[in-house]
């Protein structure tokens, strides 16, 4: 599998859109025709400022097994290797969530960061990468929720295929 990343020009961030306890699927990545796309880390962190209690954001990756995620503001995964040819998969973001898949979802990692610090997950080792088939009609989603209305935070992703 080459590897790409959604990392230095997927930067997601929301604020303004969350309801407190309220779960978003921000971000989404689906398999391309010809190539399977695994997930090897995700991590993200809180951007809060002056907050008065402490407070946490949880991040979940989770699959949707009958029809993919979509919508939202397109990512091109950049690849982490230069030499490597364009990534096949397909990605999304938006603040106020994009189109959920359906069938599911599937949980499958997560992780839970405070308000104003990081946190992720990482594959432990090469079997531990989800991974969804080539031409599949699934897709990653990638959910968050905080109870801190309009938490600021961001999110990124590590794909390879």
């Amino acid at each position: 599998m080459s590897r790409a990343r959604l990392g230095k020009f997927s930067w997601l961030r929301w604020s303004d859109a969350v309801v407190a306890g309220t779960e978003i699927e921000a971000m989404f990545v689906k398999p391309g025709a010809t190539r399977n796309v695994g997930i090897k880390g995700f991590y993200g962190g809180g951007k809060g400022t002056a907050l008065t209690a402490i407070s946490g954001i949880v991040q979940r990756l989770k699959k949707w097994t009958t029809t993919a995620s979509s919508g939202g503001t397109a990512i091109t995964p950049s690849p982490g290797d230069p030499g490597m040819q364009a990534s096949k998969c397909t990605a999304g973001h938006a603040s106020a969530g994009v189109t959920q898949g359906t069938g599911g979802p599937t949980l499958l990692a997560a992780f839970v960061s405070g308000a104003a610090g990081p946190g992720g997950w990482v594959a432990s080792d090469p079997d531990s990468v989800k991974v969804l088939e080539a031409a599949a009609t699934m897709s990653f989603g990638f959910f968050n929720s905080s109870n801190t209305a309009s938490m600021k935070c961001e999110l990124w992703a590590e794909v390879i295929e």
